[in-house]
């Protein structure tokens, strides 16, 4: 038996809430497309109180930001950088073009081919998310996109030197200090000042997370992302202390951010609630955490690990934690998540600034049908095909020609029988056999 100790708010009050956004980013997209860099400034005025004479930063403006860190950030980041460059390549080295003979005489194959032009949203009003560069900029770079932009909002009145530095060393082709759907807008419209890109990428508020959405189509996007979420999958081998940090971490991220406890211990669901409440009494985001988890929080309470794990699926949270003493149970059967964190020695912290794996992941259950952004996003897998002997081009035609009467194809059809009258008559089909090499 499932039952909830703590439920967070309705599904109808979550609508309620995107439809205003919706209708305000559709008014501001509009006037970007009408009005190109004006509109730009106007709302980077309105919104970040930003009206610098350039958006797109110099490289003396991006030396300046680097000199402001110390030694010890700039190893950070870079460190940070490495881990994620080197899975990426990882991760890139296993996607392989292909080239088959697949009948005699036909030749299919794939290319994976990099989008020519992205745009990297870098959140940086609220917290300066410096990991976001490496996952979108350095990402596309492994890729072999040859054009990246990246951007970020101002932090308190100017550009974030550290976010600065991470969009530079992780290949950023151009630079532009500003945020919300005004950034999301130029990059994927165009304006006098912004080429326009071929794909959207990266975390954002939901005003960013809407206009991705409604430029879908117009342009890529690597997934539709809502408030981050995080799911604590735990038993009675973790005490309350550590399922409270771990909820509270990701709380902390918006007033809107869904933090979970799904656990077979009544005893550990009802520790980590009491601690929940101890611990906002001394961190230094409880303002954000505590309306995180006050509206958004749920603690549920299973008998089985079996109701944990068809829960868990349910849930497809974006950040799955998982403390139990058999985590692996979870990593065989689990279907639905964006990303596993694996015992108490890692954590979702770990995944989101610098062990390696990518922390763009999905949100609101588009787990079930996507993963994260890694590599592959940037990268279009085209086929291609060639047929070789006038006996391959007569056979393969031959049955095209009957395959497009059925489907009263005149046009289509007419295509095959050129080839059949062009390259011989129809041979004999026994002898059409696969090849060795597509078995």
């Amino acid at each position: 038996m499932i039952r909830y100790l703590k439920r967070g708010a309705s599904a109808a009050s979550l609508a309620e809430a995107d439809a205003k956004v919706r209708h305000t980013v559709e008014g501001i997209l509009k006037d970007i497309e009408a009005s190109g860099d004006d509109a730009v400034r106007r709302y980077s005025q309105q919104f970040d109180q930003w009206d610098p004479a350039d958006f797109t930063l110099s490289q003396a403006a991006i030396e300046s930001a680097v000199k402001q860190l110390s030694p010890r950030e700039l190893e950070d980041i870079r460190f940070a950088q490495t881990q994620v460059r080197n899975f990426a390549q990882i991760q890139r080295d296993s996607m392989k073009d292909v080239e088959v003979e697949t009948l005699p005489g036909v030749v299919l194959g794939h290319k994976h081919i990099p989008v020519n032009a992205v745009g990297c949203y870098v959140p940086g009003g609220k917290y300066p998310l410096i990991a976001s560069a490496h996952m979108s900029v350095l990402t596309a770079k492994v890729a072999g996109v040859s054009r990246v932009v990246a951007t970020a909002p101002p932090y308190q009145g100017a550009p974030h030197p550290a976010i600065v530095a991470a969009m530079h060393f992780a290949g950023a082709d151009q630079i532009l200090v500003l945020g919300g759907v005004q950034a999301v807008a130029a990059m994927a419209i165009g304006t006098q000042s912004v080429k326009a890109v071929d794909m959207i990428v990266g975390p954002g508020n939901m005003f960013v997370a809407e206009a991705k959405r409604q430029l879908y189509g117009r342009v890529g996007i690597d997934l539709f992302a809502g408030p981050t979420e995080t799911l604590l999958i735990a038993d009675d081998s973790v005490d309350g202390e550590m399922c409270a940090v771990d909820l509270l971490g990701q709380a902390e991220h918006g007033p809107t951010t869904p933090a979970v406890l799904l656990t077979n211990s009544e005893q550990l669901a009802r520790d980590t609630m009491k601690e929940v409440e101890r611990q906002l009494l001394k961190l230094p985001t409880a303002g954000i955490a505590r309306q995180a988890w006050e509206a958004h929080g749920e603690v549920i309470v299973c008998d089985t690990i079996e109701e944990m794990l068809a829960q868990a699926d349910e849930l497809a949270s974006e950040h799955v934690q998982v403390l139990t003493r058999d985590p692996d149970y979870f990593l065989q059967r689990m279907t639905n998540y964006g990303a596993l964190f694996l015992g108490p020695r890692t954590n979702v912290a770990f995944g989101g600034k610098c062990i390696g794996t990518n922390h763009t992941l999905p949100t609101n259950k588009n787990a079930r049908y996507t993963g994260g952004l890694w590599v592959g996003k940037f990268i279009k897998t085209c086929t291609y095909q060639r047929v070789l002997t006038d006996e391959a081009s007569a056979a393969i035609g031959a049955v095209c020609s009957r395959l497009c009467h059925m489907e009263n194809f005149a046009g289509h059809g007419e295509q095959a029988n050129l080839r059949v009258r062009r390259y011989g008559n129809q041979p004999d089909l026994a002898w059409y056999e696969p090849v060795a090499a597509a078995n």
